[in-house]
C-alpha cells in the first residue's frame, strides 16, 4: 500500500507538472514559474499531493548538483585561476557587505544577533540553479556580463560552508570553537581540492578515454554520472557542499575532448531534476502566511532586490568594470538563492528563527526567484532607463559574435569528411566537423581542425556548432537509420538549413529525402556514373553531352540506373532483397499465358513492375507499345521488387499468381 501510495504521488505530481510548464510555455512564460507555480499547486498549501516535501527537495538537490559540473565543463583551471579577482575580490566583498547591511536592518527591527545573522546570511545568497539556466537560455554564458555574475555564485557557493558551520553554533549547544570549526573544514576543502585535481588530472581522461572506445552511448552516459555523483558524495562526505564537488569534477574534465558530449550526456538529467527541485522550492511557499502577512513580503522583496542591485553594482564599477556590466550582472543576482533556504531550516531547527520569521524569508525567496526569468530575460530594457547607458548602444550579450557563421557542418570527420573539409579549407569556406572517434578528433584537433567530439545527432551538440546560422550540413555516414535521427535533429534546429546526406546505396533515398535532406549521394551509383563518364568519353562521345547525361541521371534519381540482374555470388541481405529492385529475363514459351495478349491488357503497373526491355528473334524491340501483342519465344526484361517480379513471372507463364 506505502508503494502505491508513493506511485500515486510521483505520477500525480508529473501530471500537474506537465499540465502547467505546458500552459506556461503556451504564453511565452519562462518555465521555472511553471515548477514554482506546480510546486504551490501540489504541495501542503495547494492540494496537497505529495505528503514529503524534504525527500522531494533531496532528490531536487541532485539537479544542482549536475548543473554545477554542467558550469564546471565551462570552465579550465587556469581559467578560474585568470578569473580569481572577480571570484575572491567582488565575490567576497558582496557577500561580506550585503550580510553586514542585512544584518544591522533585521538587528533595527527588534531582531536578536542571532536570528539577524540568519537573515543576513540568507539575504547575501544568490540562487545558482535560476541564474545559470537562465543565462544558458538567454545565451549569456560567456558573455562580461555572465562571467561576472558567475564569478559570484561561485564565491556564494563557497561561503555557504562556513555559514552552515556557524549557524548552528549560534544556539549555544556546540562544544567546539568556531575558529576549530572552520579550520577543520578548511582543511577538509583543501584534501578534497587536491584529491579532485589529481583525480582529474591523472584519472578520469584515461577513462572516458577507454569508454569512449567502447563506443558504448549508454557505458559513457552511466560513466558521466558516476564521476559527477562520486565527486558530489566525496565533498558531502568531508562536510562540504555537494554542488562544490560536481564544479570541481566538471572542471576537470573543461579541457578534454569529451567535455561537450559530457554536457549533452548530463543534460536530460539535469534538466528533469532541476524542475523537481524548484517544484520542491514551490512547496516550502506557504499560502496562508503569503496571504495574512503580503505587505512585509511586498515591503521585503522590493528591498532586498534594490538593495543587492545597489551593492553588487558599486563593488563591479568600483572593480572597474564597464557600468553596464556591473548594473547588468547586479540585476542578475538580485534574488535569494535555494541555499538561503537550507540556512533557513537549520537556524529554524536550531531555533534561532520564528516560524513567522522563516516562512517571510521563504517566500521572498520564492518571490524574488520568480521574478528572475523576467529580470534576466528584460534587463536591456532597464539598462536603457539609465542615462549613463545610449539607447541605442547597448551590446545584447545575445547577438555577440559567434565562432560560426555561414559555415558548413560535417557530420563524420572519416575520409569522406576529411576529403571534404579539405576542397572547402582550398575554396575558403568555414567548417566545423562532428566526430565520436576519440583517437581521430585528438589526431585532429592537433593538426589545427575545427573539430568537436560528439553525437552529431544530439541537439546540444548541434547547437553548439551554431547549426541555427550554418549554410549546409554534410552527413557522411553509411548508416541511413543514423542519418536519419541526424537530419531530424537539425531541421528541429534549423528548419531552413540544407542538407545533403551520403549513402551507400540508393535503396534509403526516397526515406532520406522525406526526412528532409535536400541532395542523397549514393555512394555505388554516384562511382558507377563516373566510371560510366570516364568510359563514354574515351569511347568519343562530347563532354557535354556525357555532362548533360550525368544530370539527367542525378535529376531523376538515378531511375535509368536501378535494378541489376543478381547473381550466385551476389551478396545481399534478407532485409535489403525485397528493397532493391532486381532485373529478370522471362521467355514466354508456347502455352504461356501471356501469349497472344496486349502489353496493356496485362496491367503489369497495377502489380508494380514493369517492362525494361524486349526481345524477339534475337532483336531488342526499342520501346515496346502498350498495344503490342506477345508472341510465343518473346524474352521480357521485368524489373521490380525480387517477390513481385517473381508474381508476375508465375502470372505471365501460368495466369495465376
Amino acid at each position: 500500500m506505502e508503494n502505491t501510495s508513493i506511485f500515486t504521488e510521483v505520477v500525480s505530481l508529473l501530471a500537474v507538472a506537465v499540465a502547467i510548464v505546458w500552459m506556461f510555455k503556451r504564453i511565452h512564460m519562462p518555465a521555472v514559474l511553471a515548477y514554482l507555480a506546480a510546486g504551490i499547486i501540489a504541495g501542503p498549501s495547494g492540494i496537497a499531493i505529495v505528503t514529503n516535501v524534504e525527500e522531494m527537495h533531496y532528490v531536487g538537490e541532485i539537479g544542482i548538483v549536475f548543473l554545477l559540473f554542467s558550469l564546471g565543463l565551462e570552465f579550465s583551471l587556469p581559467k578560474l585561476i585568470a578569473m580569481r579577482h572577480w571570484v575572491l575580490g567582488i565575490g567576497s566583498l558582496q557577500v561580506v557587505m550585503t550580510m553586514l547591511i542585512f544584518f544591522g536592518l533585521a538587528w533595527v527591527f527588534d531582531n536578536t544577533l542571532e536570528s539577524a545573522f540568519v537573515i543576513g546570511a540568507t539575504l547575501a545568497l544568490s540562487s545558482t540553479a535560476v541564474v545559470i539556466k537562465q543565462l544558458a537560455e538567454q545565451g549569456l554564458t560567456h558573455g562580461r556580463r555572465g562571467q561576472l555574475a558567475i564569478s559570484v555564485l561561485l564565491f556564494q557557493d563557497l561561503a555557504v560552508v562556513p555559514i552552515l558551520i556557524v549557524t548552528p553554533m549560534l544556539s549555544g549547544t556546540h562544544e567546539q570553537t568556531l575558529w576549530m570549526m572552520l579550520g577543520i573544514a578548511l582543511i577538509k576543502g583543501a584534501c578534497v581540492f587536491f584529491m579532485l585535481i589529481a583525480a582529474g588530472k591523472w584519472i578520469l581522461p584515461k577513462v572516458f578515454n577507454e569508454v569512449a572506445q567502447t563506443r558504448t552511448d549508454e557505458l559513457f552516459v552511466l560513466t558521466a554520472l558516476l564521476v559527477c555523483l562520486i565527486a558530489a558524495g566525496l565533498t558531502h562526505l568531508f562536510g562540504l557542499s555537494m554542488a562544490l564537488g560536481s564544479f570541481l569534477a566538471g572542471m576537470m574534465l573543461s579541457e578534454s575532448n569529451y567535455r561537450h558530449q559530457l554536457e549533452a550526456d548530463i543534460r536530460p538529467f539535469r534538466d528533469i531534476l532541476m524542475g523537481i527541485f524548484f517544484v520542491s522550492v514551490g512547496m516550502q511557499m506557504k499560502l496562508d502566511i503569503l496571504i495574512s502577512q503580503w505587505y512585509w513580503l511586498v515591503i521585503g522583496l522590493v528591498v532586498v532586490i534594490i538593495l543587492k542591485i545597489l551593492i553588487l553594482y558599486f563593488l563591479i564599477a568600483w572593480a572597474k568594470q564597464p557600468k553596464k556590466d556591473a548594473l547588468a550582472s547586479a540585476i542578475f543576482l538580485s534574488q535569494v538563492g535555494e541555499f538561503g533556504f537550507v540556512v533557513v531550516t537549520l537556524a529554524n531547527n536550531e531555533g534561532l528563527l520564528t516560524a513567522e520569521m522563516s516562512s517571510i524569508l521563504i517566500g521572498i525567496g520564492v518571490l524574488s526567484m520568480a521574478l528572475t526569468p523576467f529580470m534576466i530575460q528584460y534587463h536591456q530594457t532597464v539598462l536603457e532607463w539609465f542615462s549613463f547607458v545610449e539607447a541605442h548602444g547597448v551590446q545584447n550579450d545575445q547577438q555577440k559574435a559567434s565562432l560560426y557563421s555561414n559555415h558548413v557542418i560535417i557530420c563524420g570527420f572519416g575520409r569522406v569528411g576529411q576529403t571534404v573539409s579539405r576542397f572547402l579549407k582550398l575554396e575558403g569556406v568555414p567548417f566545423v566537423a562532428l566526430d565520436l572517434d576519440p583517437l581521430r578528433v585528438e589526431e585532429a584537433k592537433q593538426a589545427g581542425e575545427d573539430v568537436i567530439f560528439g553525437h552529431a545527432r544530439q541537439k546540444e551538440i548541434l547547437h553548439l556548432s551554431c547549426v541555427e546560422r550554418a549554410r549546409l550540413v554534410i552527413i557522411t555516414f553509411k548508416d541511413p537509420h543514423k542519418s536519419e535521427s541526424i537530419i531530424s535533429a537539425v531541421k528541429e534546429l534549423a528548419p531552413t538549413v540544407r542538407i545533403v546526406v551520403r549513402t551507400s546505396t540508393d535503396q534509403h533515398m526516397d526515406t532520406l529525402q522525406e526526412a528532409g535532406a535536400e541532395q542523397v549521394i549514393p555512394e555505388a551509383l554516384e562511382g558507377a556514373l563516373m566510371l560510366v563518364s570516364h568510359v563514354l568519353y574515351m569511347s568519343g562521345v562530347p563532354v557535354s553531352r556525357i555532362l548533360r547525361r550525368m544530370q539527367t541521371e542525378r535529376k531523376n534519381h538515378y531511375g535509368f540506373m536501378h535494378g541489376f540482374y543478381p547473381g550466385e555470388n551476389t551478396e545481399i541481405s534478407l532485409e535489403d532483397r525485397d528493397r532493391l529492385e532486381h532485373l529478370h529475363a522471362v521467355t514466354l514459351t508456347s502455352d504461356a499465358f501471356g501469349v497472344g495478349k496486349t502489353i496493356r491488357s496485362l496491367n503489369l503497373e497495377a502489380r508494380r513492375v514493369e517492362i525494361s526491355g524486349l526481345r524477339r528473334n534475337g532483336a531488342e524491340v526499342p520501346s515496346p507499345s502498350y498495344e503490342m501483342v506477345l508472341e510465343e519465344r518473346d524474352t521480357l526484361i521485368l524489373k521490380g521488387k525480387p517477390r513481385r517480379v517473381e508474381r508476375v513471372e508465375r502470372y505471365l507463364l501460368e495466369g495465376s499468381e
